[in-house]
């Protein structure tokens, strides 16, 4: 195991959980998407990326379950779901809302980085090819929520007032966050995973044999 980036992971998830973000996000969008994006889209590929390999990789055991695409478009419903509004305000509003909201976040986001990156080592290129597809289809569904949410003309979450910033500049910088860091996130662990597609393709390449010419196609010695 990867202990530094184990223990980093637990770390970036105590403090969003345990330090100012979860009353900020009470009434700051940002802050919301700043702790969302701390748990998906960096301590969530820690801990995931960390325990690849190990007796807590169930990508082994659960192959099917544990498959990118069908995890990337899992983690695209479960995201989608609680930025609507309605379940949105409930998570704001309620402990219970809040709790649910947050482990749903790091299971899915787990969920999707323990399918890429887990399994056996080194990654199958098939595993590798279909851990890219996810991680790239997540990345998009990142970008285009946090893109609609940056330049949506109307507030969509009327609870939100921040202190330092008006309802929709505040909307407007959280889906920047979503934007940028989500996106980034995810789209730096799909090229990760390309750079090993590549390296593995090269490697094939060098261990294929020469064919060596025909006799007939050799010149003769010269008398």
């Amino acid at each position: 195991m990867k202990l530094w980036m184990w223990n980093l992971g637990w770390v970036v998830l105590g403090l969003a959980w345990l330090g100012p973000l979860p009353e900020l996000a009470q009434v700051s969008f940002a802050a919301h998407m700043t702790l969302h994006m701390a748990v998906v889209a960096v301590a969530s590929p820690l801990l995931a990326i960390a325990a690849s390999g190990t007796r807590l990789d169930p990508v082994g055991k659960l192959p099917s379950l544990f498959s990118p695409i069908p995890a990337s478009v899992g983690e695209l419903l479960i995201v989608w779901a609680w930025h609507a509004p309605g379940l949105h305000h409930f998570a704001r509003h309620s402990l219970l809302g809040f709790l649910i909201e947050q482990s749903m976040f790091l299971a899915a986001g787990v969920w999707v980085w323990i399918s890429a990156f887990g399994g056996s080592s080194p990654r199958s290129p098939s595993r590798s090819g279909a851990g890219v597809i996810g991680l790239l289809l997540t990345s998009m569904h990142m970008t285009l929520l946090g893109a609609l949410l940056t330049l949506s003309p109307r507030l969509l979450y009327s609870h939100h007032h921040s202190v330092w910033l008006d309802p929709i500049t505040d909307q407007h910088l959280g889906g920047a966050v979503m934007l940028v860091v989500g996106g980034i996130a995810f789209l730096a662990g799909g090229l990760w995973l390309t750079k090993d597609l590549v390296g593995d393709g090269q490697i094939r390449s060098s261990r294929l044999p020469v064919a060596s010419f025909p006799n007939h196609y050799r010149s003769a010695p010269h008398d």
